[in-house]
């Protein structure tokens, strides 16, 4: 059987990620989002107890994260954030690695695995991945995506990211998604051709 292709999906923020993993879904992709992942983990026992023994009991009230608290703790210096990834990253890597190998066992298997991963570029992680992809748009759309969620769109710089072109350059795969999700599915169904292409053992 041949090997399903890892595919690490990033992109800019705004940019519609989310939006594009679910449309690989619909084409016959698996999906993982490493956010939903970190939920999940921030559920657990041992990560809770080690987050309110670094920051206190307020970051924890009735005993569930709040992670907004969270995240201020964890910018407010560079030792608190690099505390927080070696608290999570393994985590979410084992979870990762262990839903990939699952999908081995799935007849018939799915065009591709693909992992949202914001920060992929940035935490050095394309080599993880068979491949990578990144979902980009027009600035001015995503400041209207950002303004709907009540959020503005934060300086890449400023929050530690590569700029969305800088992310398109270093992917495999750069798909525009400032249009319909039809025609963004329109892109991704050529993306997943490609890769079946390239998988497809001689």
């Amino acid at each position: 059987m041949a090997r399903v292709p890892f595919v690490g999906l990033t992109g800019g923020l705004g940019a519609g990620k989310s939006t594009a993993l679910a449309a690989l879904g619909r084409l016959g992709a698996a999906t993982l989002s490493t956010d939903a992942v970190v939920h999940e983990l921030y559920g657990s026992q041992e990560v809770r107890e080690a987050v309110v023994a670094r920051w206190g009991p307020e970051v924890a009230p009735d005993g569930v994260i709040h992670r907004p608290t969270v995240a201020r703790r964890a910018f407010a210096a560079p030792d608190e954030s690099t505390w927080l990834e070696e608290l999570l990253w393994p985590r979410v890597g084992a979870r990762v690695a262990a839903w990939y190998e699952a999908l081995g066992e799935k007849d018939p298997p799915p065009l591709a695995a693909v992992v949202e991963t914001p920060l992929l570029f940035e935490a050095g992680m394309e080599g993880v991945y068979d491949a990578t992809l990144a979902v980009v748009a027009d600035e001015e759309v995503r400041a209207q995506r950002a303004a709907a969620r009540g959020h503005q769109v934060v300086d890449e710089r400023a929050a530690r990211q590569l700029t969305q072109d800088e992310k398109a350059a270093r992917a495999t795969y750069a798909v525009r998604n400032s249009g319909t999700v039809d025609e963004l599915e329109e892109q991704l169904s050529g993306v997943l051709a490609a890769l079946r292409e390239t998988n497809r053992t001689p």
